[in-house]
């Protein structure tokens, strides 16, 4: 919570106390008038409403909460950086707690980090602590099963932009990676045609079949000798390359879509991927242990 809204918060906390004071205070006693009336002159069903002040001892215990309210308020405000004079939030306790969990913890990553990932990737626990690692840290982009999204790729199928052996993984998860595929258009023809043309090729290196039509065996023999535009990253053969993050474009999977129109969008605006770094945010030997869990989704597939 930013100090602005945590400000605004303790204001009307203060505001609402004040007023409770205020309200308290003038029902408290009765004016001159009201005393020398009995009743206040409300009769319902035979029930006369009488004009009395509180009970001292009733008055007593709402100005009790008062004085709890405020003291409280001075010395465990709890929002955002205002911590009072005890200096206590709910944000630094928070931290304190995670704090004390991965000292207690950490014994346990030191042993797992001395297994290599691709062993450790057969231990059961890997599969509880790893799996809790990657709940907490990737589900929200790779989906809790880790079979992705559109535009976040499926960690089961053992394709790999950037690689997919242990110290690959380590790397991606640590560093982070930063795909970037450039509109293409122009460097094809810059006209729809060319575009249309090029997609097609494209779905034809992973469906051979599709040649068999002969709107796609013409586009193909248009487009084929504008690929070398794109083999600069995708390789001759279109196998991709994983030191650049660019994608096998013969394998059938699709991070972006397989459609047509989706492909003819890839070449026209080009694509831009961010997997952020987590060094910093998780430790080493944590890295080490959700690398290996990571691996051991793809040994599944392969099995």
């Amino acid at each position: 919570m930013s100090d602005f809204w945590s400000g605004y918060i303790i204001f009307i906390v203060v505001l609402n106390l004040v007023g409770c004071a205020v309200l308290l205070f003038a029902n408290s006693r009765l004016s001159a008038e009201e005393a020398r009336q009995d009743t206040t002159g409300h009769k319902f069903d035979g029930i006369e409403e009488r004009n009395q002040p509180l009970p001292r001892w009733w008055l007593f215990l709402f100005i009790g909460t008062l004085v709890f309210a405020v003291g409280y308020l001075v010395l465990y405000p709890g929002l955002g950086r205002f911590g009072g004079l005890l200096n206590w939030t709910s944000v630094t306790q928070w931290e304190q707690e995670v704090a004390l969990v991965e000292k207690s913890s950490e014994p346990l990553f030191q042993e797992f980090a001395k297994v290599p990932v691709d062993e450790l990737a057969h231990y059961p626990e890997t599969r509880d602590v790893g799996g809790r690692l990657f709940a907490q840290n990737c589900a929200i982009c790779h989906g809790s099963d880790a079979r992705g999204a559109r535009g976040y790729p499926n960690l089961t199928d053992g394709d790999w932009l950037y690689g997919g052996s242990p110290d690959a993984i380590v790397q991606t998860i640590t560093s982070g990676r930063r795909g970037t595929m450039t509109p293409m258009a122009a460097a094809i023809g810059n006209s729809d045609e060319a575009v249309r043309d090029m997609a097609m090729y494209v779905q034809t290196l992973s469906r051979p079949d599709l040649k068999d039509k002969p709107e796609y065996r013409d586009a193909a023999e248009r487009a084929e000798p504008r690929f070398q535009v794109c083999a600069a990253c995708h390789g001759a053969d279109a196998t991709g390359n994983q030191m650049i993050g660019a994608p096998n474009l013969t394998d059938g999977i699709w991070l972006y879509g397989a459609r047509l129109e989706d492909i003819e969008t890839t070449i026209r605006e080009g694509r831009q991927g961010h997997m952020p770094a987590h060094e910093g945010v998780l430790t080493p030997e944590r890295i080490h242990v959700l690398a290996a869990y990571v691996y051991s989704l793809s040994m599944e597939t392969e099995e």
